[in-house]
């Protein structure tokens, strides 16, 4: 997608990105092939910074492992080979289980090599034991479908790059020719549509998601009054669309706190198909700014806790 796509007047601010990550002690500067690499090494003290709060905004794989267990190398190489092509769909955090006792405690850990996916502060295990990466790949790939369902769908920045290397001119990214060109236009409906059909190839893809949320988000309050839409849910009978409504202008004018508390409101008092609509469109405003923003952070804990 091209920069100017998101710089137009109105238009939501996309470009906030978390801090990068600290590399692991004796790690390489770079993945396989010279790519950015997506690992890092974290301890008992810096596992909740680095695993569980990172994990709201994009998945993280756990190796739990040993440097007495010689063959656990294998599969640290090939967890960092497919960290390195996914590029950011999530974070391998290495834990060296002889100085973290009370983690493996904790989860109970009964051998090393282990791999375990947390998601949203949510832990869920993957597989022990050193496998084929066809394999490992298989277990990843499911891990990103259920980040998708569960609206985690930011991306982590690379530990540490190729920083030597001479930074290249930002290129549009042809899939995105469509939608830029309906985005310019003014005709957001059409770029939503256009980031849709992105959308079905590839169900995983941040920027599309971002992409298609604020489209979204243009095409529903371009035709909107916000005077006449803060006017309606004054009223202690407004609706459910007029909610929705509000919280669009809200975050449309750079309310997002505002916005994210009215949908928040709604998760916790309503119920049934009006919950469910708050629900979904708390989603969308949180894709239209992006899981690195601080409002979206604290508001996904918040929604955890109002849904759980």
């Amino acid at each position: 997608m091209s920069a100017s796509s998101f710089n137009r007047p109105g238009a939501i601010d996309l470009s906030k990105l978390a801090k990068p990550s600290q590399p692991a002690p004796g790690a390489p500067a770079s993945g396989a092939g010279g790519r950015a690499s997506y690992v890092v090494e974290v301890t008992e003290q810096t596992f909740d910074a680095e695993v569980m709060r990172k994990s709201v905004q994009h998945p993280v794989v756990v190796e739990f492992y040993s440097p007495r267990v010689s063959t656990g190398q294998q599969l640290s190489d090939t967890l960092a080979t497919l960290a390195a092509e996914a590029a950011g769909k999530y974070l391998v955090a290495r834990l060296n289980v002889d100085t973290a006792p009370q983690i493996v405690s904790a989860l109970g850990l009964q051998a090393v090599p282990t791999v375990v996916a947390v998601i949203g502060g949510q832990i869920a295990p993957l597989f022990q034991g050193v496998l084929p990466a066809d394999q490992v790949r298989q277990y990843l790939d499911e891990l990103l479908k259920a980040a998708v369902a569960n609206g985690i769908v930011g991306r982590a920045e690379p530990v540490a790059g190729s920083e030597s290397q001479p930074e290249a001119e930002a290129v549009p990214d042809p899939r995105f020719a469509a939608a830029d060109e309906a985005l310019e236009r003014g005709d957001f409906a059409a770029a939503r549509d256009e980031f849709d059909k992105l959308l079905q190839a590839s169900p995983g893809d941040a920027e599309a998601l971002a992409g298609r949320a604020q489209a979204g988000l243009l095409a529903r309050t371009t035709s909107l009054n916000a005077d006449e839409v803060m006017a309606r849910v004054a009223s202690p009978d407004a609706d459910i669309a007029a909610h929705l409504e509000a919280a669009d202008v809200e975050l449309a004018t750079g309310q997002a706190e505002a916005a994210f508390s009215r949908l928040l409101t709604l998760v916790r008092t309503r119920t049934g198909d009006d919950r469910e609509a708050a629900r979904v469109r708390l989603l969308e405003l949180f894709e239209t700014l992006g899981n690195a923003d601080e409002r979206v952070l604290k508001a996904r804990r918040d929604l955890m806790t109002a849904l759980y």
